[in-house]
């Protein structure tokens, strides 16, 4: 019995607010510029460490953290001995991207303005039902979503979450063999390592 069967349901509560998501760098002083001059984000921190936590390996390199308006922060890696310059090739959407999000549609507008005037291209607004969106690329190749809710959001999201479970059920079922000729079973099968 793995320890998250031996917890009685309902003891633990739901995890809370992303703390941080992290993402390397290709240069601080560049991404400071970014989130800190161009998306107003402010530098709450810039640790320096010289050892791999957990394991004690050298390596030098900062550790960078911008608040966000909620108090949570997106945060980077500026580690040059072992970078690349595929770390930084653009990354697709669907591979990684982090959405932010405006008070409403024209504040979206405005940062987009904003973001523009600063000599980033940031294309949009693109209408997603429940959200609109605008999109750049930071300095480190990750796309970056400024977004907002759509006056329905709350309408439209209520109305996925009551056949989200079913819509999972039939999309894997319908691609389930297509990934195990991928994958292989072992890895979409990880229940209980």
């Amino acid at each position: 019995m793995s320890d998250i069967d031996s917890k009685p349901a309902g003891t633990l509560k739901r995890l809370g607010n992303v703390h941080h998501a992290a993402f390397r760098c290709r240069d601080a002083e560049q991404t400071r510029w970014f989130y800190e001059e161009v998306l107003g984000l402010p530098l709450a921190a810039a640790m320096v460490f010289d050892a791999l936590p957990g394991t004690g390996k050298e390596s030098q390199y900062m550790h960078l953290f911008f608040e966000l308006g909620d108090g949570n922060f997106i945060a980077f890696f500026d580690e040059p001995d072992t970078a690349t310059n595929e770390h930084f090739a653009r990354k697709d959407s669907f591979d990684v991207h982090i959405a932010l999000e405006a008070e409403s549609y024209e504040a979206m507008l405005a940062w987009q303005a904003r973001i523009n005037a600063a000599g980033k291209t940031c294309l949009g607004p693109v209408d997603h039902d429940f959200v609109q969106s605008v999109y750049m690329y930071d300095p480190n190749g990750l796309q970056v979503e400024i977004t907002c809710k759509a006056d329905d959001y709350a309408r439209v999201m209520a109305a996925d979450a009551a056949v989200a479970h079913d819509q999972l059920t039939e999309w894997t079922a319908k691609t389930r063999a297509d990934k195990e000729s991928c994958f292989g079973a072992e890895a979409l099968d990880q229940r209980g390592r």
